[in-house]
């Protein structure tokens, strides 16, 4: 499969700066998020988890603060599911991701997490940049008020910006429907049996050619 998920900061950070969490627009931002890791599971897609770091800090985003860990609602990663730090508001530029996608084929990304106009939204942008193509469920990401701005107008505009331009603005109960069409589409497809191949080296039709 060439998608991968990719969740960004949906980390007890948040919860831990009780000033932003109380504004926070959705406080059950696990549900879709998991709803989305379960969905990439059943599919084969790739998963990869990023949490935001800032060490020496002091403050939440410090490792040393303990609280640079997944929120513990979550789906913990699997053994195969990758765990990268950043120390950027984009999840490419300090961490390995473009090289894990690169080698396991990856050409289509959906990503979801915290805050949906600052790191989900700068990862969709240079997602898009180098060439991914990028679905954003926007009810799997959240965000607070920011400038004046409600975190409902923040989020409207974060949707105007990115859509049709860095990435497919979709929701992730579109998205759920789009992987059963596909596997429905696969079930009435069949098996590939390869009934078209020739004989293989070793096989008795093999043997029988080349001896005649």
């Amino acid at each position: 499969m060439n998608r991968a998920l990719i969740v960004i900061d949906v980390q007890e950070s948040f919860r831990a700066r009780t000033d932003l969490w109380t504004t926070i627009a959705d406080p059950d931002i696990t549900e879709p998020v998991n709803r989305l890791v379960r969905l990439a599971r059943a599919t084969g897609d790739q998963v990869i988890w990023v949490l935001h770091t800032e060490p020496g800090s002091g403050n939440v985003f410090d490792p040393e603060q303990g609280q640079v860990r997944l929120m513990s609602e979550l789906d913990q990663p699997s053994a195969d599911e990758p765990v990268l730090r950043k120390t950027s508001h984009n999840a490419f530029t300090t961490t390995p991701l473009q090289q894990l996608l690169t080698g396991t084929g990856v050409t289509e990304l959906v990503v979801c997490g915290i805050r949906t106009e600052q790191c989900v939204e700068t990862t969709a942008r240079v997602a898009s940049d180098l060439g991914y193509r990028v679905s954003f469920p926007v009810d799997a990401t959240t965000t607070n008020p920011v400038g004046g701005l409600s975190a409902e107008a923040v989020v409207e505009r974060t949707v105007a910006v990115l859509r049709d331009r860095f990435a497919r603005i979709t929701t992730v109960a579109e998205l759920e429907a789009e992987r059963e069409a596909e596997r429905e589409a696969e079930l009435a497809a069949g098996p590939d049996t390869g009934a078209t191949a020739g004989p293989v080296e070793g096989d008795p039709a093999h043997l029988a050619t080349s001896s005649a």
